[in-house]
This record gives structure tokens, C-alpha cells and sequence, in this order.
């Protein structure tokens, strides 16, 4: 499940992913970010992974397409986790999903960087 944080702004965009991440999903997120950069130019996002299990093979299609479509207008990403694969998927992010992709163990120093 992807569901907006309330901390998000017209150019800083949160989002909590919890559970099992599917197709559907990105039927959500992706239309918000689009809007966002539409809106912007570029955007930076915070993905707190804390509660996130998997996501099913049937998103990864979803989540390539995504990365495709944005990784040039998203200047900054934030990825907020609790366990070591996370912080490895920060440096995967840099050159797939943003400009810059950095690992937080808290929300608060997550967004803290994104709105520095």
C-alpha cells in the first residue's frame, strides 16, 4: 500500500509504503507525481519503507516505468527504512529513480534534507 503523507507539499512529496506493494498501487502514486512535477518542473519525494514487505512481480513493471518516466525530474529522494537493504537502495536510486537518493532512519531527518 503507497499512501500520501500529510507533511507532503506541492514539491516535496511523502509517501508511506506498508505491506505488499502491487500494480494498482503506482495507479496512485505516479498520477501524483506527474501532477506534481507538472505543476513544479521537478520534485523531490520521501519514501518511508518502515512498514514495506515485497512488492509483487507484477508491479515491477509499474515501479521500471516510474523510474523511466521521472528519474530526471526528481531532484532528491529520501528513503527511510530500519534495515540494511534499504540503505543499499539509496545508492541503487541515484541513477535510476533521482538525481540524488540518500538513507535516513528517521522521517524528521528525511525531511529535513529534502527541504534544506
Amino acid at each position: 500500500m503507497i499512501e500520501t503523507m500529510d507533511s507532503s507539499t506541492s514539491k516535496t512529496l511523502g509517501y508511506k509504503i506498508s505491506g505488499t506493494v502491487t500494480k494498482a498501487d503506482y495507479s496512485t502514486l505516479t498520477p501524483a507525481v506527474g501532477a506534481a512535477v507538472d505543476a513544479n518542473g521537478s520534485v523531490s519525494l520521501l519514501l518511508d519503507l518502515t512498514g514495506f514487505h515485497w512488492e509483487k512481480i507484477s508491479a515491477w513493471g509499474s515501479d521500471l516505468e516510474f523510474g523511466k518516466k521521472y528519474h530526471d525530474k526528481i531532484d532528491k529522494m529520501a528513503i527511510v527504512g530500519d534495515r540494511k537493504w534499504e540503505k543499499h537502495l539509496a545508492h541503487v536510486a541515484s541513477p535510476f529513480y533521482a538525481k540524488e537518493a540518500k538513507y535516513f532512519e528517521t522521517d524528521d531527518d528525511a525531511w529535513e534534507w529534502l527541504e534544506g
